[in-house]
């Protein structure tokens, strides 16, 4: 791409974003030479103009999505130029295409295509009767008979007629201006509608007779639909007054005096080519584009989630029983230390079916005691409710100083099963494994979520209905901003954590573990430069996140622990 296209590409972004030209093209250039968005938002403000780490991501977005638009624009003045098509007045309404919708507009009708009917047509040689249709001048029922040809089985003049109006069809098919105007009404004037198929699904109750213009359609409503839709459950349209849409494309098309005989032929061809190639490919690309703003929206709420989950501020000093609860099955207790080492493990079964709450209670309180705990986790899973009234019932005789919190076990399951679960704890079985996270997550939610893939944690409602390379892209540059808003210890932090740090990534992480597991802690900076496939660009960006070399540490306070004289509501 030439310096000048990449000049208006700043300019654009600039424009759009309300930002300082120059600041925009000097941050492109740090993004270019591989530095990244933590970086350049904490140690390059000068640069930057004081952006944000949000800024930054979108500036970061939009220069992609403007990169892909201008190489797109390339693509397609060079095919139109190979075909010998490129008029100056298309060059000139491709280099004005805002966007892509419009670049594939007028590239449509030169764009090479399986047989049509219209196609089929102009190889009988029928596009001068369908023009001189368009043209509306003559009586084309007496101008057909001169385009019969048996070879090419155009046996009649009702033949030769029928195919020039499939090539009219299409050709008001392919027409820009028209998608443009015709997409704009549908967005104003058209409606989302949904009805009930089969025997029809009680989650969907809403949606069996629903109708709402595509104008105020609600994010979460069209991602409800289109679930109901991919279930079989749903049968989602777009519905449109045909009259509006006939309309604009008469008045684009029949104009003047049109000889009788023609304007009948070409409403025809109109009505042929809004039903059959028009509104489906419009449909679609409606569908589409709400479905494109339904999952911005939902991709918007799920990162303040996580993020909300991954800055819980962490409880530092405490040595904590966790507990996972169950009922057949049992509750499973996990006892670790301040830094989050297992001391032990155990099951009660103070929840029903078995009830044994005494024997639970000697359990719990002869842990306590041994190891020395000072505060408790509780699952939030199945059982939890029954486990925290346990737990809250037996704080209410205990004399020395220890409180309880309710965890949010979202992923532990994930984590309990996983590779890196098992490699940690190779010797628990599930369950036990899910305890040690939840006390983990207590002492530092950061720390033991990154470890979990973000769309396991369950951020969101509708988090599998959205793109899935969209949302994995946009959880990990949250995990990210605030792995790196924080720091690390490059000393005590694990590979799933590091792994998250400006510049590194899982092999680096790894790289960086082994080298500290071989050599002890790391003493300076020039040490990373020891780790292997650790390079220059990368040892720029790590230390400024890592507190163990003597870089800014943020500092969190303890966070509420619920009491535990109070009884849980039931």
């Amino acid at each position: 791409m030439n310096n000048k296209n990449e000049e208006l590409i700043n300019l654009r972004i600039a424009k759009e974003l309300n930002l300082d030209p120059g600041h925009v093209s000097r941050v492109v250039a740090l993004l270019d030479e591989g530095n990244t968005i933590p970086f350049i938002a904490r140690y390059r403000k000068e640069v930057s103009g004081g952006m944000t780490d949000g800024q930054l991501r979108l500036l970061a977005e939009k220069l992609t999505l403007n990169r892909n638009l201008e190489s797109r624009r390339t693509d397609i003045r060079r095919l139109l130029g190979e075909q010998g098509v490129l008029t100056p007045e298309l060059e000139n309404a491709i280099q004005k295409a805002l966007n892509v919708t419009d670049l594939e507009d007028l590239y449509r009708p030169f764009r090479p295509k399986k047989r049509t009917r219209a196609s089929i047509a102009r190889d009988k040689g029928l596009e001068p009767l369908a023009r001189l249709i368009l043209k509306g001048e003559k009586d084309p029922d007496g101008e057909a008979a001169n385009y019969l040809n048996t070879e090419k089985d155009v046996m009649t003049s009702g033949d030769a007629l029928h195919a020039a109006r499939d090539i009219i069809a299409e050709m008001i098919s392919e027409d820009p201006r028209l998608r443009r105007g015709l997409r704009e009404i549908i967005l104003k004037e058209g409606f989302i509608v949904s009805s009930g198929r089969g025997t029809g699904n009680g989650t969907y109750e809403m949606y069996y007779d629903y109708c709402e213009p595509c104008r105020k359609a609600q994010p979460h409503r069209i991602l409800a639909m289109n679930r109901g839709e991919k279930e079989g459950h749903l049968s989602v349209k777009i519905r449109l007054e045909e009259e509006k849409a006939l309309l604009l494309i008469r008045r684009q098309y029949i104009k003047g005096f049109f000889n009788e005989r023609a304007k009948l032929h070409l409403e025809e061809a109109i009505k042929d080519s809004w039903k059959r190639l028009l509104f489906p490919a419009l449909e679609r690309e409606i569908r589409s584009l709400l479905t494109q703003k339904a999952e911005e929206q939902a991709l918007k709420i799920f990162k303040e989630n996580l993020r909300s989950l991954l800055m819980v501020p962490p409880v530092k000093g405490k040595r904590i029983l966790a507990i996972d609860p169950g009922l057949r099955s049992g509750c499973k207790i996990a006892c670790v230390d301040e830094r989050g080492k297992l001391l032990e493990t155990a099951v009660i079964f103070p929840t029903p079916p078995r009830n044994d709450k005494e024997k639970a209670a000697k359990v719990v309180l002869s842990l306590i005691e041994k190891h020395n705990l000072n505060a408790i986790a509780i699952g939030n899973g199945t059982g939890g409710r029954e486990t925290e009234m346990f737990i809250a019932e037996l704080l209410e005789t205990y004399t020395q100083e220890l409180a309880y919190t309710v965890v949010n076990e979202a992923g532990a399951s994930v984590y309990s099963a996983s590779r890196l679960g098992q490699a940690e704890f190779p010797e628990l079985d599930v369950a036990e494994r899910s305890a040690v996270s939840l006390a983990r997550r207590l002492q530092d939610a950061m720390a033991e979520l990154v470890k979990i893939d973000p769309r396991s944690i369950g951020v969101g409602e509708y988090q599998h209905d959205v793109n899935q390379k969209k949302m994995a892209e946009a959880l990990d540059g949250v995990v990210e901003s605030c792995v790196n808003e924080v720091g690390v210890d490059l000393n005590t932090a694990s590979p799933a954590l590091l792994e998250h740090v400006a510049g590194i990534n899982r092999t680096v992480a790894a790289n960086i573990f082994a080298y500290r597991e071989a050599n002890g802690p790391f003493r300076s900076r020039s040490d990373l430069l020891k780790v292997p496939k650790l390079g220059p660009a990368t040892f720029k960006n790590v230390p400024a996140f890592c507190a163990s070399l003597m870089l800014k540490i943020i500092s969190i306070a303890v966070p509420f622990i619920r009491s535990p004289t109070k009884q849980p509501k039931n």
